[in-house]
This record gives structure tokens, sequence and C-alpha cells, in this order.
């Protein structure tokens, strides 16, 4: 077991609330961290995607009154979403008699329909935690372990193979699974084969501008259908959109937002890319990076943290500007290899910015300042300091 960074943030959230849902992509650990939080609890388990489990819940009423002094672990509650309306009554129920933490610890792939149904159902009954792949603070102590979790990406099955072949395959049958299966559950219909083009397109265009025309007019489809195939990627935590920096400035923004596939090891099987030196030969290793750095301080940065990309017409751009909870805002410049070199564009970004504090991550651990106001620094480190701020 590899100790989850969210772990304690959820055991405190069942400590005040009833309901506990753990969101993210499938594979992700959710069921491994709610059984580590459940055991010592003595929680009772159901799978939903079990027929035999679903069939326990004909009449959840019953069964989950009948275990009303326990903690219950609803596993892909996306599967039974009806169940929701139970759950309003029971909690309600059990805050009269006095049970008000503690009652349901719920996982599930984050979709709009499980979003939706949970909000308009368990609406201050309820707190959402998203937990993603492994980042650079679970599982990485030095620099090539850094590497390896770039090269794998942070999904645990991959991440912890026993080659980087075997990972590759595993990433592989993953992606495959996604298309023909996890996909078509949430929106029925959609052509899949249309959608790993889809993905195929951003992959390429890893960290670039979206631009939902161009895309339509590669794949032959609408602009709206292109958009509504992104939200669904979104949506299942596979894609990121990040949006462009807003804020009081005379400057012409680029308004446009920037996509990243969000784990660099799914980005990596998508374009054939199974170990290090097929990486460095391809021009996506740079935006792969990128992507890869953005994920891992954003999973550190504290909640309410906005995030997002500035880039003006003229020229000034930064990666990623940070507007953290304590009001200070950060500047990242983002570059792959052991000597960065900035463009006068970071420059003029991080003054038209006013950043609080400015940075240059890179692939390696030594902490250097460069200029005035702007150190370079490794990606550890960084999240690191992102994370004493939560």
């Amino acid at each position: 077991m590899i100790a989850r960074r969210l772990q304690s943030k959820i055991v405190n959230a069942l400590g005040y609330q009833a309901a506990v849902a753990i969101v993210g992509p499938r594979q992700v650990g959710k069921t491994t961290l709610a059984m580590e939080i459940g055991s010592a609890v003595g929680a009772v388990y159901l799978d939903l995607e079990d027929r035999g489990d679903r069939a326990i819940l004909s009449e959840p009423r019953h069964f989950l009154q009948r275990h009303a002094d326990r903690l219950v672990i609803l596993d892909k509650i996306h599967r039974t979403p009806k169940i929701f309306r139970d759950l309003r009554g029971l909690i309600d129920q059990g805050r009269r008699e006095g049970r008000g933490g503690g009652r349901f610890l719920i996982l599930g792939s984050a979709s709009a329909n499980l979003l939706r149904q949970s909000s308009e159902t368990l609406a201050g009954r309820i707190e959402y935690v998203e937990l993603g792949p492994f980042d650079v603070l679970e599982h990485a102590d030095s620099a090539d372990s850094v590497t390896r979790l770039w090269i794998r990406g942070g999904y645990p099955i991959s991440c912890l193979a026993g080659s980087d072949q075997q990972s590759f395959a595993i990433r592989k049958d993953f992606l495959r699974t996604y298309l023909e299966r996890e996909i078509a559950a949430f929106a029925p219909g959609l052509p899949a084969a249309t959608l790993e083009r889809l993905w195929l397109m951003l992959a390429h265009s890893q960290g670039g501008l979206f631009n939902a025309a161009g895309l339509a007019k590669s794949l032959a489809i609408s602009a709206q259908s292109v958009n509504r195939y992104i939200d669904l990627l979104v949506d299942l935590l596979l894609v990121r959109r990040l949006p462009a920096w807003v804020g009081p400035t005379r400057k012409r923004l680029v308004r446009a937002p920037k996509t990243y596939i969000r784990d660099s090891g799914l980005l990596h099987a998508l374009l054939g890319l199974p170990d290090f030196a097929s990486l460095m030969g391809h021009p996506v290793a740079g935006t792969s990076w990128e992507g890869f750095a953005i994920e891992n301080l954003l999973a550190a940065a504290p909640e309410r943290t906005l995030a997002g990309h500035y880039r003006t017409a003229a020229g000034a751009e930064a990666d990623l500007v940070l507007d953290l909870p304590n009001g200070e805002r950060w500047a990242v410049a983002i570059r792959r290899g052991l000597a960065p070199t900035l463009s006068k564009g970071f420059h003029y970004a991080r003054q038209d910015l006013q950043a609080t504090r400015s940075f240059c991550v890179y692939s390696g651990e030594e902490r250097y300042p460069q200029a005035p106001g702007l150190e370079v620094i490794g990606l550890r480190e960084l999240a690191a300091e992102l994370a004493e701020l939560a």
C-alpha cells in the first residue's frame, strides 16, 4: 500500500460529513484507498458493478438502515445513480437521530451525470475529493523516479509494472477499455472511432490552444460535437482544459484554453512511445513534460487555487499562473532539460501579472536564482512548497 496524500483529508471529512465521494478515473486507486480507510472502522463494502451486490441493494433503504451504525462503501456508484435519493432520506433521518458524519463513502468515475445526480439530491450532505494518479510527492524520491513517473504515468498498475514494456501494454489495454466500455457507459451511441481520433489529435497537439473548428474540420463533424466530446473527456478527468488567465490588464490576451492529456503515461501510449528513448526523439517531449508538471503542481496546490495560462498577442507568455488562496500570484515557466533558458516573453509576462513569485520548473533538482525575483527549481520541490500551503 503506497500512502496517498488525500487519505487524511478523506478521514477528516468523514468525521463531520455524512457522505464523502472519491471521484476519479478508473484504475486510479479509489477502491484500494477506500478499503484501507474502511478496514480501520469495520466498513461494509458493496461493488455496484457486481450483480450480486446490486441485488442486495434492490431495496436500498432496508439494507442500509440495518447498517446505520457502520460506514458503508458504495463502489462504482455511477452504475446505480437512483440510489442518491435513498441516501438523502437516510442521511436526514440519521441526523435527526444524532448520527451526523461517516455514513457513506462513495466511489465513482467523475462524470456530468454523477455530479448532477449527487448535487441535486445530496447538496449540503456530501463532500467531493478528486483522486488522481500518483504524483511526485507520493511516488518519486529522486530525479530518476520522477523521470520514470513521467514516462509511465501515475496510474498505479502502470507505474508499478515490472518493465517499461509491460507498463506500455497495460496502458494500451486501458485506453481500449475506456473506448470500448467505459465511455460507452457514460455516452451511449457516441462513435468510439471518432472519439479515438479526437483523443489522438489532442495527444499530438498536447499543450496547444484549443481550436474546436479546426478539430471539427479534421474529424468531419460539427464544432458542437467536438465540444461535447471534449466535455466528456474532461468530466472523466482524462483531459484538462487549462483556461486563459483573465484579470485587470490593458494587454490583448489570447483567451483560448490549452488542452492536455492529463496523465503523461496515457499520452505516451496514445502516441506509441513506450520508453524514454522513444519519447526523447518525438516532438511532444517538451509539451509532455509541461503537462506532467502542471498536473503535479495542481495536485499539490491548496483548495480554491485558481489556475490558468497567460499569453498576449505581443508574445508575453507564462505556462502556468496560480492565484493562491493567500493572495499570492505565482508565475511559472516549465522547461525540460538541465540548463533551462527563458525568453523575454516570460519576463514580460511576470511583469504584466505583477507576480508575487516567479519560477522556472525544470528536470533537475538543484535550486538557484536566475534573475531578480526568479528561481529555477525542481518539480518535486515546488510541489512540496505548494502542498505546505494547503
